[in-house]
C-alpha cells in the first residue's frame, strides 16, 4: 500500500481510479492492529487500488471527508464516493473484507 503524498494526489485519484483510502497514523493502535492483514486484503480486492492517508499529515483532507475517527475507509468508484467505513473502533479482517465485497 503506498502512502498519499499531497492533497492533489488525493483528488486525482479519486476520479480516475477505483481506490481505498485507509485513513490511519503512525501512533494508532488500532491502525496497527489491521497492519497484519491488510497486504492479505489488498491482493483479494485486487480490483482496487489502496492507498493509505496520514491522518496527521491530511487533517483537512480528513475534515473534509468527515472522517473523525482511524483506521477509516474511504472507497471511490468513478469519481463517486461507494462507501465508508468510518469509526473510531477497532476493525477486525472479517468486517474489511465484509464491507470491501459489498463493493464489489
Amino acid at each position: 500500500m503506498r502512502d498519499i503524498q499531497s492533497v492533489e494526489e488525493f483528488q486525482a485519484l479519486k476520479v480516475t481510479e477505483d481506490v481505498v483510502f485507509l485513513f490511519t497514523a503512525a501512533w494508532c493502535p488500532d491502525c496497527h492492529f489491521i497492519n497484519p492483514f491488510m497486504p492479505e486484503i489488498e491482493q483479494k480486492f485486487e480490483a482496487f487500488t489502496f492507498v493509505s492517508v496520514n491522518r496527521d499529515q491530511f487533517i483537512d483532507v480528513c475534515a473534509e471527508h468527515e472522517i473523525y475517527g482511524i483506521p477509516s475507509f474511504l472507497v471511490y468508484k468513478n469519481g463517486i464516493e461507494a462507501g465508508r467505513f468510518v469509526s473510531k473502533d477497532r476493525k477486525t479482517k472479517e468486517e474489511i473484507e465484509t464491507f470491501l465485497s459489498e463493493l464489489l
